[in-house]
């Protein structure tokens, strides 16, 4: 099978898991995924995200309350849990961290460079910092593509997996001690393994037509 028939097949065969069974991922698998989220792309690469991981049962009872209901059997039987955060302001230390990190790993060839396009990302930055609820949204819809990112490796892994959005984010927030560090928790993921009798693995795909979603000009 090529590489692109492979992806189209991911996709078809992907679908969010309603059950788990409490099987663990392999401790190996488990940090690859981790390395693919740390590879995630965000705009002008400001990765202002912090991800905070429930493993151990101890872990995600303490963050169960944080879940609505019919979200807790998904935190529990799961093997990982991944809350994703981001910042009510990007500071100058995280700004500087990143340059400082890129310049490091060889990202700009001449040194002319770096004080432009560090300027530019200051730009796009500031463009979405006029509030907290303006740099909330524009941070959290970075999250939602480092979130993708998992949602599609892991089911290219073999592992199951579920978006969380049925969360009491303050609460959350107030488990995790979050908003003290200048944070907000916005979604979470669960990863594991599909029971056998999970409902939703048997409900064909169903998704609008091409001519329903694109248009071309």
């Amino acid at each position: 099978m090529s590489m692109e028939n492979k992806m189209l097949q991911i996709a078809q065969e992907r679908y969010t898991t309603k059950h788990y069974s409490g099987k663990q991922i392999p401790r190996e698998q488990f940090n690859e995924l981790l390395e693919i989220l740390r590879l995630a792309p965000s705009s002008v690469n400001a990765q202002s995200w912090k991800f905070i991981v429930a493993s151990s049962k101890e872990a995600k009872d303490r963050i169960m309350e944080g879940f609505l209901d019919f979200n807790r059997e998904r935190i529990a039987k799961a093997s990982d849990i991944i809350v994703f955060a981001v910042p009510e302001k990007v500071s100058e230390e995280h700004l500087q961290k990143v340059l400082n990190k890129e310049i490091a790993d060889g990202r700009y060839a001449k040194e002319s460079v770096i004080e432009g396009l560090d300027a530019g990302r200051r730009h796009f930055v500031g463009l979405h910092s006029h509030s907290v609820s303006d740099t909330l949204a524009w941070e959290t819809a970075q999250a939602y593509i480092a979130l993708g990112f998992i949602l599609f490796a892991s089911a290219g892994m073999g592992i199951d997996s579920t978006a969380l959005e049925g969360a009491d984010f303050d609460k959350l927030d107030e488990i995790l001690g979050l908003r003290k560090r200048g944070l907000r928790s916005v979604v979470a993921v669960s990863l594991g393994y599909r029971a056998e009798d999970d409902s939703n693995a048997k409900r064909p795909k169903s998704r609008l037509s091409k001519e329903d979603l694109f248009e071309e000009i």
